[in-house]
């Protein structure tokens, strides 16, 4: 069977799309489409929804981005899963990287951490929370790692870095870091640190002070800051 890639249905916001659009008809991407095909007839469960892979640039379109984050892949578990990196609903257990997430926030901004674990309302702002790999199976973390080969990640952080000016890029572990190369370094802002993990939170993200940087780069600017909070 041959497969193809109708423009019109991808479930992306416009602006997006036609920044990206040359992606969607590439080799590299008509695999990826064949192989989620593939889990869907072999029933299996794949996070998010077909129609939620893109809603980290949905909530967070082009023109808006002033922040970049970049995580891994989507939470693997039932529930869990979610379209924005470190993001999960308010009904579910917060997961222990975000945990530390918010409190670096608290001793950093000195405020008090939200009830609400669903980062949705901080993508609406322009903080563009994506994931580098966009799609997972059920239980199986990073099962689709090598599918999506970070081709399509490695793109947006390059047209980013190509068309906008002063964007503030978030690299937090090695993996992220290895992104540099796509970014133009006279142009934006990039503040590295270790994952927040259990594993790593000790070795260079604890008292980082990424938020309070952030802060001071759009004070210095005129620009406003973001709204940590989330309830």
């Amino acid at each position: 069977m041959s497969i193809s890639v109708d423009i019109n249905n991808v479930n992306i916001e416009n602006s997006r799309k036609e920044e990206l659009k040359d992606e969607f008809f590439k080799p590299y991407f008509l695999q990826i489409k064949e192989f989620l095909l593939e889990e869907k007839d072999n029933w299996n469960i794949v996070y998010p929804e077909w129609k939620d892979i893109f809603n980290a640039f949905n909530q967070t379109p082009f023109n808006k981005v002033r922040v970049v984050i970049l995580g891994q892949d989507p939470y693997h578990w039932e529930w869990e899963a979610h379209w924005l990196c470190f993001s999960v609903q308010d009904w579910i257990k917060q997961p222990p990287s975000l945990k530390n997430i918010f409190k670096e926030i608290e001793s950093d901004l000195w405020i008090t951490k939200p009830q609400s674990w669903n980062l949705t309302k901080r993508a609406q702002q322009w903080v563009l929370l994506l994931n580098a790999v966009l799609t997972v199976r059920k239980d199986s973390p990073a099962s689709h790692k090598n599918i999506w080969r970070h081709t399509f990640t490695d793109e947006v952080i390059k047209k980013l870095s190509d068309k906008k000016n002063w964007l503030i890029f978030l690299l937090r572990w090695a993996f992220a870091q290895s992104k540099e190369q796509f970014i133009d370094w006279s142009r934006h802002i990039i503040l590295k640190a270790t994952h927040p993990s259990p594993f790593s939170v000790y070795r260079g993200f604890s008292w980082c002070k990424h938020f309070s940087q952030i802060n001071k780069i759009f004070k210095d600017r005129w620009e406003k800051e973001i709204n940590r909070k989330l309830d």
